[in-house]
């Protein structure tokens, strides 16, 4: 070994360039178009060291003797290391490596001559500051601040480039300087705006500011302050747009998205530039498209702001028509094998995707007189393409018209019929679409009121041989069918088949025997390749018949059915991944399942493995940074779900509505078999209790929630270590989702679930971990309710606000409500479960359920806020009455409340007290009688809204009566009690009425019976029409009871015709019902 410290010296830096010389090699084989090659190269870059890594790619993209690929190559690694592992590489580097990678950037920025290089270095910059803003808000690289400073008031146009780059790439990069330097970036911005000389200065300017206009979305101050910059944005993406370049444009989309008030105080300008550029043929579709897409993103985010300027909102909808006629002659199209969706970049189909989210997004009351005239127009014109375009434009606008459109229906449905018969294929096609679409838009109405017009004109459309590609639209038009007819008429006539026994239901049973004979031919003899999709349409068909015509029906068939599904299914190990089959087969069997019951049980081991393994799909994920994604298109089947901080989410789409259908199934056969499922609930629990975090699809989320419970139910007869063990599996998963997830309605879902669960599992069941995280969550859950109402409040004061806002708030408002139903719901689980003990826990949420009550809250929080302190006091007494003082008056009080839900949620505590508060409650069960007695009297107390409040007081008394008699004058309220039954709306509180009137009667009360019993006819009734009403069952314990007293009555001949005869024909089988059964 050298001792001379020269030669080491050579040595080491021989060594060194050896290494590069390596990795510039291993760079290469990274963009091998070898696959072995480069999965090779991914494992030996993966095990560098990140610090190793740093330097020797900072040396690569340095090396100006490098080839340009290996140098970008090495950029986008280097800002993707630190992007996604700052902290585990950059702290741990020596400070003299830290200086010299910083100096290193800057001097690159200077020194490079190639621009797509010097572009990536300066990614490179920014993604550096980003890690050096500190908590703080310090920003620890001031050099890059200086060096920004002076690049953009440099003389050379690539340095005032790169300085624009990087604020444009981050312009969070003054971090708590940025109030100070405020001035300055404007005018610098500003300057660069103005640059006469050179459009790419200008170009970037304008997508800086956009960028910075973005990032500071809620500061309205900031925004106000750079309103000024907006004319300077605007002709940037007019210049840009003519050159080419649609950058600019895709910034104004976003802060259209995102920033929309920024635009106020220009919108005019903005609308009348999107409408110019859309209507400008010239321009690429994708440009004309964009520029379609920031006046329909305001209609969704910045809608009454939007409504100011129905003007130019009307001029846009000829735009979308415009686009929409934009189709392609087509010779193939009537005989094409396959229903292909038509490009989805083209301008019809963007024009149409337009227009349905305009009319979303501003509503009907704007869109559809703008859009009634040209529709009805182009409908009259002889060039085929324009009644195409009317027709779908009509199928587009029915969701947000739907309003409009419901009172004209009869008109709309009319006329699109005619089109049935039109001329030109493509328009028939585009009217079945319509008539489809009208049906999901409009249904059940549609249905009921349209059906023998639409049927018997969809019959008339299948006489259409000689274009197969037309839908086939009706069921009956399989007697039409001929042997040459092709495979595609007969999926669509199969379909068709199918959604008309799903409407009809048992209206269906008088065809069934028509129809089932050729289904089942299809399903023996389809099995070539190209025939997949129609056996699996036609499988589907008979699951659907069979359950729309019931088991009575269907079961003779049902074997032989069975067996030709057992067939497909031993056939499955065979399938593709991909058959279409498949996602047929495992909802036909969950059909099946509904139509068996138990009997399904026996078919399980077949039915299980392909559908466990189609709910166990996991779908290709990425997490891509947002430049990344700039290579990947969503057409390739990718969705990106935007992450914030330059970072997103990308997930392939394919197999995941195969996946939810399989976890949907797998909810229906815990639901139908119970326990015949048990089998099964350890492998199930073990797949859904990861999809609680399955963010790509709320399908399979509320699955997987909905299944927590069911499987809880299936597994009991396991016994409750085996229960116990399951739900610990489950617990933490669904509290941890309740916590995080989102979407409200998914949200709901998991905490009834969660609920459910807690009911299932009873006392014990809760820790004091999961109670600390419950108790935290729920009190968020309840701050954030209050905090929604001041906000939403707030957009009350807004100078935008009008009616459609209005209506808005109220859905948000519906959403709030809803999710407060569901901590009501868990909060109920948890007092039915661990009754007084859990009291202390409650406590940290005690102020939160009080506020609620308080007399100027919306009703419905009045109404849930009750509702906790009946349970309070129902599962919790007698300790419960040291809450007593806040909500003992509120709850007399909102017995005479305008609202009947409330008054409800008033009286059934009164109920509660008397039965389960303790002699504590005496006094107050006593000041609540005359004003129970008040609600009951009152003159529209029967009517719909008013009648489950008032049978709730009714049910309240005869608990005060039963269980406090002490309170309360008795023989003067029980006449009156008397009248007042039977109850007939709120099923549980007329089982507590029929019992407490089985006590008096079995009693012998005198005031019940009447002197010589002349009341018992009056009984007669009031029981006849329980049982008629099913307010009694036969499995409630008082149905036996009641039996007993008309038995009684039967022996003594003469008291029981006198009965008998008051009584009515429905009301006398009912009694002869009640007597069979109990």
């Amino acid at each position: 070994v050298p001792h001379d410290p020269l030669l080491v010296s050579l040595f080491s830096d021989l060594a060194a360039m050896a290494e590069q010389q390596q990795f510039h090699l291993l760079l290469g084989n990274l963009m091998s178009p070898d696959n072995s090659v480069r999965k090779q190269s991914e494992e030996m870059y993966d095990n560098i060291s990140g610090q190793t890594k740093i330097t020797f790619l900072l040396q690569a993209v340095r090396d100006a003797s490098a080839a340009e690929e290996v140098r970008q190559m090495a950029a986008v690694l280097l800002r993707r290391l630190l992007s996604s592992s700052f902290d585990e590489t950059y702290p741990h580097l020596s400070p003299d490596m830290q200086t010299a990678i910083k100096t290193e950037l800057l001097v690159g920025i200077q020194t490079e001559t190639s621009p797509s290089i010097r572009k990536k270095v300066c990614d490179i910059a920014a993604e550096l500051s980003r890690n050096f803003i500190d908590d703080e808000g310090n920003n620890q690289w001031p050099e890059v601040l200086k060096f920004l400073f002076d690049s953009v008031s440099s003389q050379n146009v690539d340095l005032r480039e790169s300085a624009l780059h990087i604020f444009w790439n981050f312009p969070g990069i003054f971090g708590n300087q940025q109030q100070h330097y405020l001035e300055v970036i404007k005018r610098m911005l500003v300057q660069c705006m103005q640059d006469q000389e050179n459009l790419q200065i200008r170009t970037l300017a304008a997508r800086a500011t956009a960028s910075f206009v973005l990032s500071n979305e809620n500061n309205a101050g900031l925004l106000k302050h750079f309103a000024d910059l907006l004319p300077g944005i605007l002709q940037a993406v007019n210049e840009s747009c003519y050159r080419g370049d649609d950058s600019v444009l895709k910034s104004l989309v976003e802060i259209a998205d995102t920033a929309p008030k920024y635009l106020r105080p220009n919108l005019e300008a903005v609308l009348q530039l999107s409408l110019k550029l859309c209507a400008d043929t010239n321009l690429t579709n994708m440009q004309r498209q964009l520029a379609l897409e920031v006046i329909v993103t305001l209609s969704e985010t910045a809608a009454p702001m939007l409504r100011k300027h129905t003007s130019i909102v009307a001029q846009s909808v000829p735009q979308m028509l415009a686009m929409m006629v934009d189709l392609e002659e087509d010779e193939e199209w009537a005989m094409a094998d396959e229903l292909e969706d038509d490009d989805f970049d083209s301008n019809a189909v963007a024009g149409e995707s337009a227009l349905d989210r305009i009319a979303c997004g501003l509503g009907g009351k704007t869109v559809l007189p703008m859009i009634k005239q040209h529709i009805m127009q182009m409908l009259q014109n002889p060039d085929w393409k324009y009644r195409h375009a009317g027709l779908m434009a009509l199928s587009a606008i029915g969701e947000g018209c739907h309003q409009q459109m419901e009172s004209i229906l009869n008109e709309i449905v009319n006329f699109v019929l005619l089109f049935c018969q039109d001329p030109h294929p493509r328009v028939r096609y585009a009217a079945c679409n319509a008539i489809g679409q009208m049906a999901t838009d409009f249904a059940p109405t549609f249905q009921k009121k349209f059906h023998d017009k639409v049927i018997s004109s969809l019959l008339q459309t299948m006489e259409d041989q000689s274009n197969p590609r037309v839908q086939a639209h009706a069921a009956a038009a399989l007697i039409n069918f001929t042997e040459d007819c092709t495979k595609l008429v007969l999926e669509q006539v199969v379909t068709s088949i199918a959604s008309v026994a799903d409407t009809a239901e048992e209206k269906f049973v008088p065809y069934y025997d028509l129809f089932m004979p050729s289904l089942k031919h299809i399903v023996e003899n389809a099995v070539q390749k190209e025939l997949r999709l129609l056996r699996g349409k036609t499988i589907e068909c008979i699951s659907l018949i069979g359950l729309a015509v019931g088991k009575e029906k269907f079961m003779p068939d049902a074997a032989a059915v069975m067996q030709l599904l057992l067939k497909t299914q031993t056939d499955f190990n065979d399938l593709e991944d991909d058959d279409p089959q498949i996602s047929y087969m495992i909802s036909a069997w969950a059909r099946m399942c509904k139509i068996l019951g138990n009997e399904f049980q026996q078919y399980l081991p077949v039915v299980m493995g392909p559908l466990m393994k189609t709910a166990s799909i996991k779908p290709e994920v990425a997490l891509l940074d947002t430049q990344d994604m700039e290579n990947m298109s969503e057409d390739d089947g990718w969705e990106f779900v935007n992450l914030g901080d330059q970072q997103s989410f990308g997930i392939k789409t394919a197999g995941l509505e195969e996946k939810a259908t399989a976890c949907q199934m797998l909810v229906c056969y815990a639901k139908e078999l119970k326990e015949g499922f048990v089998d099964y609930t350890e492998q199930v629990v073990k797949l859904m209790v990861p999809l609680l975090k399955f963010y790509f699809h709320d399908d399979i989320l509320s699955g997987s929630a909905e299944s927590m419970p069911l499987l809880l139910e299936c597994a009991r007869v396991r016994g409750p270590e085996y229960l116990t063990q399951m739900w610990h599996f489950m617990c933490d998963a669904l509290i941890k989702a309740i916590g995080t997830e989102p979407d409200s309605d998914v949200l709901s879902e998991i905490m009834h679930s969660f609920a459910k669960c807690i009911e299932l599992m009873g006392d014990g069941c809760l820790n004091n971990e999961h109670f600390d995280e419950l108790g935290g969550i729920l009190k968020g859950k309840l701050e954030e309710h209050f905090k929604n109402q001041e906000v939403r409040q707030a957009k009350r004061q807004d100078e935008d606000y009008d009616e459609q806002v209005e209506e808005t708030l109220q859905d948000e408002d519906d959403n709030d409500v809803y999710i407060l139903t569901k901590v009501s719901d868990i909060l109920h689980s948890v007092f039915s479960s661990y009754k007084e003990k859990v009291l202390p826990w409650f406590e940290q949420l005690l102020q939160l359920v009080v506020n609620l009550i308080g007399p100027h809250r919306p009703w419905p929080d009045r109404q849930w806020g009750l509702c906790i302190f009946d349970d309070v006091v129902e599962h919790c007494s007698p300790s419960s009455f040291k809450y007593a003082e806040y909500f003992l008056q509120p709850m007399l009080q909102s017995l005479c409340d305008p609202s009947p839900e409330v008054r409800q949620a008033a009286a059934y505590g009164v109920g509660v007290m008397a039965q389960f508060g303790g002699e504590n409650y005496t006094p107050f069960c006593r000041e609540a009688i005359p004003l129970l007695v008040g609600v009951i009297q009152a003159a529209d107390s029967k009517s719909k809204e008013n009648i489950n409040a008032t049978e709730n007081c009714v049910s309240a008394i005869g608990k005060v009566m039963k269980y406090r008699p002490e309170c309360v004058n008795v023989n003067e309220i029980l006449p009156h009690w008397l009248s007042w039954l039977p109850l007939n709306e709120d099923k549980e509180e007329a089982v507590h009425t029929f019992n407490f009137l089985c006590d008096l009667i079995e009693s012998n009360n005198p005031i019940v019976l009447g002197p010589e019993n002349t009341n018992l006819p009056k009984i007669f009734l009031i029981i006849a029409d329980g049982v008629a009403n099913e307010s009694v069952k036969r499995e409630d314990g008082c149905s036996k009871r009641l039996a007993n007293v008309i038995r009684q009555v039967q022996v003594s001949g003469g008291l029981w015709t006198e009965c008998v005869s008051t009584l009515n024909e429905t009301q006398q089988k009912a009694i002869q019902d009640l007597l069979n059964t109990a």
